[in-house]
């Protein structure tokens, strides 16, 4: 396996492609490109369809798939709100690839009938298959694919992100070799010597006490430890130093803990969901998903210094599990983080090159991204979702 990328500023699209593809050509060292990933920025917008022939000059053979985003990621570097294309290649022997495209009908029939993606695929039923999906936002319910999905192939490994770039629906573009939609869902499933780690790094600390929901309607929180939520989230702001207080008026989170049983809760125990609204007479308030009666909680907040202390964390900790690093890496980021956030450029990326090493990574800036905690499948805000592509373990070895 080996992996390459590279992006490319050239204002024109074929100069671009041209320029990524001879470098791409350059880092594989003769290994064939089985797979390219591109993501394109919006300023290509016309030439989109010059895209397919252009690589295929230079990889005759390869799957392609990649769509459009408001930023690109490549080759160490985050391009943000500018002309730009990034390419990743992958030299996979041994992978068996199968690209799909799925527009809402099909997404639809899916939700109904998991049990039809072995058959689409053409897989025989293979597991574990890992995906990569690239939904529209405006014409895809992302959700749903996720849920089917999850269903499906219980053990796979599926992440992604939502294409953005788009001023209105129809203005992204979803790439699947010769083809270009302007809505649904391209997506990969990638079976055999292979195998997928993931990091969802959500960006928030947890502040005040974990609490237990006793009253609950839908995505409408009515009791918290048997007391109006309303009051607890008071109390929890009443104690928080001053400069907390600041982010607390507008970056106030709540943490759903998704595995029952622990008696503590850290990095990755929570799935974060943004508070939707607060009724200050009931005491209710209303959250970015749906909960159930007995489920944890606990109020989290997000700014900068929380969202570099996640990551890192997170990159720590998979680096102490040992094994086989990996060759290469697809990072998911949230159009909200990058220089937005953190005031400067790259932020992420650098962070993964300096606890992972010089692993070829690419991506794009999503409308939303998409990444398993604890083992189920969501579709994330202001999230970077990372997947790390590396050989499999070798049963009985390290």
């Amino acid at each position: 396996m080996k992996w390459a990328s590279f992006v490319s500023e050239e204002p024109f699209l074929e100069a671009a492609l041209r320029q990524a593809a001879a470098e791409i050509v350059r880092q594989l060292e003769g290994a064939p490109a089985d797979l390219l990933l591109v993501f394109v920025s919006p300023h290509h917008e016309k030439d989109y369809p010059e895209l397919s022939g252009t690589l295929r000059l230079f990889f005759p053979t390869a799957t392609i798939i990649g769509c459009t985003g408001g930023g690109v990621v490549g080759g160490g570097r985050e391009i943000e709100h500018a002309t730009a294309i990034s390419v990743t290649a992958a030299a996979l022997p041994g992978v068996r690839l199968r690209p799909f495209y799925l527009d809402q009908d099909q997404t639809e029939l899916l939700e109904q009938e998991p049990s039809l993606w072995p058959e689409l695929l053409d897989l025989g039923g293979e597991e574990p298959v890992h995906f990569v999906l690239l939904p529209d936002p405006h014409s895809c319910d992302a959700r749903a694919l996720l849920s089917s999905l999850d269903n499906a192939f219980p053990r796979s490994v599926k992440t992604g992100g939502l294409a953005s770039g788009a001023v209105q629906p129809n203005d992204n573009a979803l790439f699947l070799n010769e083809s270009v939609y302007a809505e649904g869902a391209v997506g990969l499933a990638m079976a055999g010597d292979l195998d997928v780690d993931t990091i969802v790094a959500q960006g928030c600390r947890p502040i005040g006490a974990p609490l237990f929901v006793t009253r609950v309607f839908r995505n409408r929180i009515l009791e918290l430890d048997g007391r109006r939520p309303t009051d607890l989230l008071s109390e929890v702001f009443a104690e928080l130093p001053a400069p907390d207080r600041a982010v607390f008026r507008h970056s106030v989170c709540i943490g759903v803990v998704m595995k029952q049983g622990l008696s503590e809760y850290g990095h990755g125990d929570f799935l974060i969901r943004n508070l939707m609204g607060i009724d200050t007479e009931t005491g209710v308030i209303m959250v970015g998903e749906t909960l159930e009666r007995g489920q944890v909680v606990q109020f989290h907040l997000r700014d900068a210094a929380s969202s570099a202390r996640d990551l890192e964390q997170l990159l720590k900790e998979y680096k102490q599990l040992g094994g086989p690093d990996p060759e290469g890496a697809l990072l998911f980021s949230c159009l909200g983080r990058g220089a937005t956030l953190y005031g400067e450029a790259h932020h992420d990326s650098r962070m993964i090159a300096h606890h992972l090493g010089p692993v070829p990574i690419g991506g794009f800036f999503c409308s939303g991204e998409i990444g398993p905690v604890h083992r189920k499948t969501f579709l994330h805000g202001f999230t970077s979702s990372i997947a790390l592509f590396r050989s499999p373990r070798i049963a009985g070895g390290d």
